[in-house]
């Protein structure tokens, strides 16, 4: 059974309300694919009627009943560790750890039980429910969060928030929580310092007056989450006596801190006498983590290599038939610390592409910005290159560039030295890491995104690159090609 199976109705009424319903259904899918796995792997591999070898001779089990145990187990283990909670459903990596978690743990209960009962399990048994288990929760996760996400951005199963702050905080932090609908936080309301009433300047947001009409304007717009977008307007006495007033249960108080484009990993709080203390951790670049990113690109990088290896032959057989000129195209590119490199890329464009630039970029046509330069339906591209480049497959051959160790499986978009004398200086912090085939830009909506945004992506990937993240990102690469989004 898939999520798409089940019907949830519109959400009309607070987060708790809609909440407690999608966990009802996802309680349901839950069950039915530990059923469908457990006693699958069970029927498959020892049969319904299977008894238990035990050292007990009054203890007679059957796998049955051992298989209806763990799945009240699981189940058990998955509302324990809250993976259905409303705070992690829809966007991040968190309800999935803790499928994962949460499902380990009884794996290890089952492990420990049978070793003081001297139940003689079968190896097999354990060995393939459980992977398969894990799996098959995740993928109908999956298929709920995209339900959930298209939902969320049509404006269902969101909270309904109020911003408390000053207006530039407020439409701040309105415009970020714009950027992820899918992270369920719809604005429907401010109340601002300066107490202004009526849409704020510069946006389409309503305010309701000062913080002293918090309580009217929760009422008047419904609004079931109230955000402090900057404490710094409001004492913790007036967040305190706030807190107060909000019905338990019903109405949330989230406090959003002055920093943005940190990750969650990054992020820890420590509660010291009523204080909460947010731990932003410094990003690091060197030791484990760098030698297992240079792993992962080499293994990466060579298996598909050799697995793509009939796809490159072909392509680069169109490319030499189909125009004249070199078969592949190499550019100097700027990379780790500053230092340049010589990126290959099958060549998709005419042989004199680079003399016609300047002539190109002064026309209407151009769709790029301060910055970089992209034009739709480029003139400079031959028609064997405009079929790879849909598809991103002129950007194959980097995988040598990652071979080689110029280039990585996942970072920054690497720029052109005319593009890096006029970076300001802190967009210079993407050199930290080595450039990537893919990444945040590549999936986030590729030559569509605005110059700002590119320099928002890569920063944040600097700042908060990990291995787990890496692998999410190739996977939304895959999907972002099929699609063709923003390529051109």
């Amino acid at each position: 059974m898939t999520a798409g199976a089940v019907r949830l109705p519109r959400s009309t009424g607070s987060t708790a309300e809609w909440s407690r319903t999608y966990s009802r259904r996802v309680l349901i899918t839950d069950l039915l694919a530990l059923i469908w796995v457990v006693f699958g792997v069970q029927i498959a591999w020892l049969g319904l009627s299977s008894n238990l070898a035990t050292d007990t001779a009054d203890l007679r089990l059957s796998y049955t009943g051992i298989s209806i145990v763990v799945i009240i187990v699981w189940m058990a283990a998955l509302a324990i560790y809250d993976t259905r909670g409303a705070r992690v459903i829809g966007v991040g990596s968190t309800e999935y750890r803790l499928i994962a978690d949460s499902s380990v743990r009884v794996f290890g209960l089952l492990a420990i039980a049978a070793f003081l009962f001297h139940v003689d399990l079968a190896r097999g048994y354990v060995l393939i429910a459980f992977p398969v288990g894990i799996l098959v929760l995740l993928v109908s996760r999956w298929m709920w969060r995209q339900w959930l996400v298209a939902q969320r951005k049509r404006g269902h199963y969101s909270a309904k928030v109020l911003l408390v702050g000053s207006p530039a905080s407020v439409l701040h932090i309105a415009n970020e929580l714009a950027r992820s609908p899918e992270a369920g936080y719809r604005v429907i309301g401010a109340t601002v310092s300066t107490g202004h009433r009526g849409t704020l300047p510069g946006s389409t947001i309503n305010s309701f007056g000062g913080f002293d009409d918090v309580g009217h304007a929760l009422a008047a717009s419904g609004a079931d989450t109230v955000v402090i977008t900057s404490s710094d307007d409001l004492p913790p006495e007036r967040v305190r006596e706030l807190s107060w007033s909000l019905e338990p249960g019903r109405q949330h108080l989230v406090v959003a801190p002055s920093l943005t484009d940190i990750g969650g990993p990054r992020i820890h709080t420590r509660p010291v006498q009523g204080l909460p203390l947010i731990h932003v951790e410094t990003p690091t670049y060197s030791g484990r983590k760098l030698y297992t990113k240079r792993a992962f690109d080499v293994v990466g990088s060579a298996l598909l290599i050799a697995v793509l290896s009939p796809v490159l032959a072909v392509l680069a057989i169109s490319v030499k038939l189909s125009s004249p000129g070199p078969v592949l195209f190499r550019q100097e590119r700027v990379g780790l610390n500053g230092g340049t490199f010589r990126m290959i890329k099958f060549r998709s464009m005419v042989v004199d592409a680079e003399t016609r630039l300047q002539e190109l970029s002064t026309l209407d046509r151009a769709e790029g910005n301060a910055v970089l330069f992209k034009m739709r339906d480029d003139p400079r591209v031959t028609r064997v290159g405009s079929f790879m480049r849909r598809f991103s497959l002129d950007e194959l051959t980097q995988l040598f560039n990652v071979l080689v160790g110029d280039m990585s499986l996942v970072g920054p978009r690497p720029p052109l030295r005319r593009e890096v004398d006029r970076y300001d200086s802190h967009v210079h912090r993407r050199f930290l890491v080595k450039p990537g085939m893919t990444g945040l830009w590549q999936v986030s909506g590729r030559s569509d995104l605005s110059w700002e945004d590119s320099v928002r992506l890569d920063l944040f990937y600097v700042e908060n690159w990990s291995t787990m993240g890496d692998l999410v990102i190739l996977w939304k690469t895959g999907r972002a090609v099929v699609a063709r989004e923003g390529a051109y």
